[in-house]
């Protein structure tokens, strides 16, 4: 067993606790509230959390750690497959490295899961995982995968494949290679149900099984979009085909909110805390969280990791809190909002009674430069202390 008493408990549900206890018990949160009384056994651990703030494990729902790993140059960079536009087949825990040190970063920072997955070279790039940071086992450490199907649209893509001298050059060819690809995909499972229901043999193929999950609506597409025009296509296509689907770094939602938000589409906003290094982020701003956020739309903040550095996640919520999303959104856009977004938010995002025991524990608020991070719990274990 695990206790955590005396501490501002921050659940990100609905109710916070001044001065409270959360008591854990094989991997989960059993009793969380005030006036819980406790009777340790030796073997317990009990951790004192006066004047800290204690908070669901913080969320990154957009990054590559593990997958472009730091200090390895192209030795470890597994991001993107370069040689053909469309691989849905692509998985990512069969790149991700547990002992890329990000994941240590990450523990220091109070970040207890994230998404991670494929770049935004291709098309149709794979499919992303939804993972713990701790682990040495990426097969122990997998919350969700697939958890979402990444595609993209705008200047990488392009860029690529021209100066490989092939589609795609142009957005046009982007959307409409991707629109064949899910056709194709929508034939082949058509096909595929007709042999189930009359008993035909039917030889399953490995390039298109993959799209079966999104067709199906078990996870969404993951679109790199930066650009208005990006982010309108990519919209137009999820509703020509009945899709769901996220806006990853939806640069310039704030120019189209009122769009943004009649899609009814979930938002990953980020790296902000980068440099505009392309033409399509060259609107790039913090304030982009909060004019979304105001319209209605749920937002999460991400740090593209290793664009920005994963640790960095809280600040980024800090400055776009700043910024006008306001500290309690702030707050939400690295734990319960990415939750819901990633299809997680039945295990993590939120301190409850039945969740995964992925806590933070926190000096003060974690959005604030000074603040420090004492103790990150996952699965009920302590895997980061403060010295």
């Amino acid at each position: 067993m695990l206790y955590i008493i005396n501490g501002h408990i921050m659940t990100m549900n609905k109710e916070n606790y001044n001065c409270g206890t959360i008591v854990i018990d094989n991997e989960k949160i059993v009793k969380i509230g005030e006036n819980i009384s406790i009777s340790p056994k030796e073997e317990d651990i009990v951790i004192d959390a006066t004047n800290l703030w204690v908070m669901p494990g913080l969320i990154d729902a957009h990054c590559h750690i593990g997958i472009t790993e730091e200090k390895k140059g192209i030795e470890g960079d597994d991001c993107n497959e370069e040689s053909t536009p469309i691989t849905p087949y692509l998985r990512a825990i069969d790149a991700i490295n547990p002992l890329d040190p990000a994941f240590h970063n990450a523990l220091q920072s109070g970040i207890t899961s994230v998404m991670t997955g494929p770049g935004s070279a291709n098309i149709v790039g794979g499919q992303s995982a939804y993972i713990k940071t701790h682990g040495r086992n990426i097969d122990d450490m997998i919350v969700k995968a697939p958890a979402a199907m990444k595609i993209s649209f705008g200047e990488n893509t392009k860029n690529l494949y021209r100066s490989k001298d092939k589609a795609p050059n142009t957005r046009m060819a982007i959307a409409s290679m991707l629109r064949e690809e899910i056709c194709r995909a929508m034939n082949y499972k058509n096909k595929k149900e007709k042999a189930i229901e009359s008993g035909e043999n039917f030889e399953e193929e490995f390039k298109l099984e993959p799209w079966l999950p999104v067709l199906e609506g078990k996870i969404p597409l993951k679109a790199h979009v930066h650009r208005c025009d990006d982010i309108q296509t990519a919209i137009r296509i999820a509703k020509e085909f009945n899709l769901n689907m996220t806006l990853d770094h939806c640069t310039e939602g704030h120019i189209i909110a009122d769009e943004i938000t009649k899609s009814g589409f979930d938002v990953i906003v980020g790296p902000d805390l980068a440099s505009r290094n392309k033409l399509e982020c060259k609107n790039a701003d913090f304030k982009t969280s909060g004019v979304l956020a105001k319209k209605g739309v749920r937002v999460a903040i991400a740090t593209d990791h290793p664009v920005s550095l994963i640790q960095y996640l809280p600040i980024c919520a800090g400055l776009a809190a700043k910024k006008g999303l306001g500290i309690e959104e702030g707050l939400k856009a690295i734990t319960i909002n990415p939750a819901i977004i990633c299809g997680v938010d039945n295990r993590v995002g939120s301190l409850e009674c039945g969740k995964d025991a992925d806590i933070a524990i926190f000096t003060g608020n974690p959005m604030e430069v000074f603040t420090d991070s004492v103790y990150t719990i996952v699965d009920g274990v302590v895997a980061y202390k403060a010295e």
